[in-house]
């Protein structure tokens, strides 16, 4: 999420930020190696995830959401579309990072556009 920030913020090139990310941040291999896979594919899939967004997010411009929020939101998307991970924990967990970074109201938010766009997945 953090790396997403700083790249929607910047728009730095993502080896280039991932660098300069873990030169600050702590993380075993195995971490790392997941967060990068997160991050990189969520850039890559950028147009796809913000169409996504778009479409859920009545009478909300792209634009107009908080960057924390568009971070939140591109990387639970991502996680949802290619991970195993269950849908539940994916939600939960941005949610919570909704909460804790963003706004009380930001976590109702980015709940209704995640469930609204885990159940357009879900019918493909």
């Amino acid at each position: 999420m953090q790396m997403l920030f700083q790249w929607d913020m910047s728009e730095q090139e993502p080896a280039k930020l991932e660098a300069k990310f873990w030169r600050a941040a702590k993380a075993t291999d195995s971490t790392r190696a997941f967060a990068n896979k997160l991050f990189e594919g969520a850039v890559k899939d950028t147009a796809v995830i913000d169409e996504l967004i778009v479409r859920q997010a009545e009478n909300w411009r792209l634009e107009r959401l908080a960057v924390i929020d568009r971070a939140i939101l591109r990387l639970a998307i991502y996680e949802l579309r290619t991970t195993d991970t269950p849908p539940k924990v994916i939600l939960n967990e941005a949610v919570d990072l909704a909460k804790k970074f963003s706004s009380e109201d930001a976590g109702s938010f980015v709940n209704g556009i995640l469930d609204a766009v885990h159940k357009s997945i879900a019918e493909k």
